[in-house]
């Protein structure tokens, strides 16, 4: 009788913990499905553009010029999404969406392009391929119409990634793009522009010109400057800028803008990048590159990347500005520590952002 007791004791407690074993691994997938966080999904292509960072007060723009940013940036993205969408590389989408920028008056880029200090136009533009990693770049340009077209003509029909002044105007003519006469970049704004500073540099300064380098109104006027970065069907990055640097620029000065790294990065392991702001910045601080490292090295999301880079790293250095970027999964970054940035963006499904304040 006790051995019968013993027993049936025995199989009861085996019986429990069966039970209990199947209860609780049964509570572990139901906790490990909560706790699973399922994958972002991966757009088909996207597509951002900049149109420059700065003091971009609501205030100070009226709505007939909002709704021009507004026409001018949505004209110049539709381009690029309408390439993307019927299959088309993001290397086209980017150099054609660039080119609208650079022939709209509104931006520091081409035909909007500021003043130098001797009263010229000089232009930089540099573009990148993030599957093979191939660049190309030009910089102190004054009769290439559309600098980052040159800059991909650099790119794919030259061993180099960099050429300037008038070897790159000489190798824009051998490849058949379009030369205009410098007066085609004049506009009576960016020439006022340059006059104010002249005017108070002879005012405040006397002969000190150094200092007006570092001038509010010089550092912010560089603001304006194009950009776009892209993510096509096939998988591959691409970004491209394009500026006309900094007003009252001397000495043959050249910003972040044609520098891969500093103003331009594409990589399709992590992501592209365009930058915008006080060049002298983002070159000490390889803004672009920075992004991506953070993103390949440290397994930062493009968010996460973007944010430390600008709202902490280039903060810190003391520059302003933004950057676009898209990651190779098709997710979107504009992070800005200006008052606001230029910028739109659109997805695979044609959703349509564009902004110009801090919202």
């Amino acid at each position: 009788m006790k051995k019968r007791l013993c027993l049936l004791i025995i199989l009861s407690i085996i019986c429990n913990c069966k039970e209990n074993q199947k209860l609780d691994g049964s509570n572990s997938e139901e906790k490990l499905n909560e706790n699973t966080i399922k994958p972002k999904e991966k757009k088909e292509f996207a597509i951002v553009i900049h149109g420059g960072a700065g003091t971009i007060f609501k205030k100070n723009i009226t709505s007939e010029m909002e709704e021009e940013y507004h026409k001018k940036l949505e004209e110049a993205i539709s381009i690029g999404y309408n390439i993307l969408k019927d299959g088309g590389t993001s290397l086209d989408a980017v150099e054609k969406t660039i080119t609208v920028l650079e022939d709209s008056p509104l931006f520091n880029a081409g035909k909007g392009a500021v003043f130098t200090h001797e009263g010229i136009n000089e232009h930089d533009a540099s573009i990148m391929n993030g599957k093979t990693l191939n660049a190309g770049a030009s910089a102190g340009t004054t009769t290439v119409k559309n600098p980052i077209s040159l800059a991909r003509a650099i790119m794919e029909n030259s061993p180099h990634v960099m050429l300037s002044g008038n070897g790159a105007e000489v190798f824009a003519k051998e490849h058949g793009l379009t030369i205009v006469d410098p007066s085609y970049f004049y506009t009576e704004k960016r020439f006022k522009s340059l006059q104010r500073i002249l005017d108070k540099e002879k005012a405040e300064l006397g002969h000190d010109t150094k200092v007006s380098l570092y001038d509010e109104a010089i550092k912010d006027s560089k603001y304006g400057t194009v950009g776009c970065v892209a993510l096509d069907k096939h998988g591959n990055l691409a970004a491209g800028t394009s500026t006309g640097g900094m007003t009252n620029k001397r000495w043959g000065r050249i910003g972040d803008s044609p520098i891969i790294g500093a103003g331009t990065y594409a990589n399709n392991n992590t992501c592209a990048v365009s930058s915008t702001g006080w060049g002298e910045f983002f070159i000490r601080g390889m803004v672009a590159y920075d992004v991506s490292a953070l993103m390949e090295y440290k397994g930062l999301s493009l968010a996460e990347a973007s944010k430390d880079v600008i709202q902490n790293k280039l903060t810190r250095l003391g520059g302003t500005g933004g950057i676009i970027a898209l990651d190779k999964n098709g997710n979107i970054s504009m992070e800005f520590n200006t008052v606001g940035m230029y910028r739109a963006s659109m997805n695979d499904k044609g959703e349509l952002y564009i902004g110009i304040y801090g919202d």
